[in-house]
């Protein structure tokens, strides 16, 4: 089933050359579809948050939601940076909305070169796997 194709990679902030990033994927499936509504709702805001960001270096985002399913990947400057942008803006009260009405989450991180940006959805996918 096709899902609303995949929002383009986008780089708030050039990392510098060869170095090392911390690299996040998720996976959410809601419950309801209902719950697939309201992640789509609240997308905009956060997807707006991480285009400023201190620390973020690239974000991208695919959802099916008919399949009640979302994926997020997205690289930082270091874990201490993903971290405040989990825990303010508008991704901290849609975390906490949404934490109800999800069926399963997955999540992965790594590290990476940044000259290996922008991380490829099939190697998110395998590690979210």
């Amino acid at each position: 089933m096709p899902g609303i194709p995949a929002l383009p990679w986008i780089v708030p902030n050039t990392p510098p050359q060869d170095t090392e990033v911390h690299v996040f994927a998720s996976r959410f499936e809601t419950r309801t579809l209902w719950g697939a509504l309201r992640f789509l709702v609240r997308t905009p805001a956060v997807w707006r948050q991480v285009g400023r960001a201190p620390g973020a270096y690239g974000a991208s985002l695919k959802a099916q939601p008919l399949r009640k399913t979302f994926w997020t990947l997205s690289a930082w400057e270091s874990a201490d940076a993903l971290k405040a942008f989990a825990r303010s803006g508008a991704h901290r009260p849609t975390s906490r909305a949404l934490a109800g009405r999800m069926r399963d989450a997955a999540f992965a991180t790594w590290q990476t070169s940044s000259d290996q940006l922008p991380v490829s959805w099939e190697e998110a996918e395998r590690r979210l796997a």
